[in-house]
């Protein structure tokens, strides 16, 4: 089963914001670069998540990254700053659009595997 705090937001990225903010479109910056636009998000209690679109640096790839690794939103540029490399997005398992359920366990042992503060 997927570790509830992988898929929770940090409370410093939800409070400021006001809930759920429609972050659709905003970029997506790894810690080594940008890394694509979020295709959409979910702010659901213990299922929290965004979607990235890689678009043609991984060939349209898409990834599903848990809010826990979310660092920072910011409105004001439209820009979301996630603790990955781009590297540990690539090598995530693909995300093929058939819901949280179905990818939720790979995904959490996947970026459960990666040793961050924030697992």
């Amino acid at each position: 089963m997927a570790s509830a705090s992988l898929w929770t937001w940090p409370e410093t990225q939800v409070e400021p914001l006001g809930g759920s903010p429609d972050i659709t479109g905003f970029k997506v910056v790894a810690n080594d670069g940008e890394i694509g636009k979020i295709d959409s998000a979910s702010w659901e209690t213990d299922r929290a998540h965004i979607v990235v679109d890689t678009g043609p640096w991984i060939f349209g790839r898409m990834s599903l990254i848990p809010a826990r690794a979310v660092r920072v939103i910011d409105r004001e540029t439209e820009t979301v700053q996630v603790d990955l490399t781009k590297d540990e997005i690539k090598s995530a398992p693909e995300y093929r659009g058939t819901g949280y359920d179905a990818y939720a366990d790979d995904a959490a042992i996947y970026y459960g595997g990666l040793g961050r503060y924030w697992v």
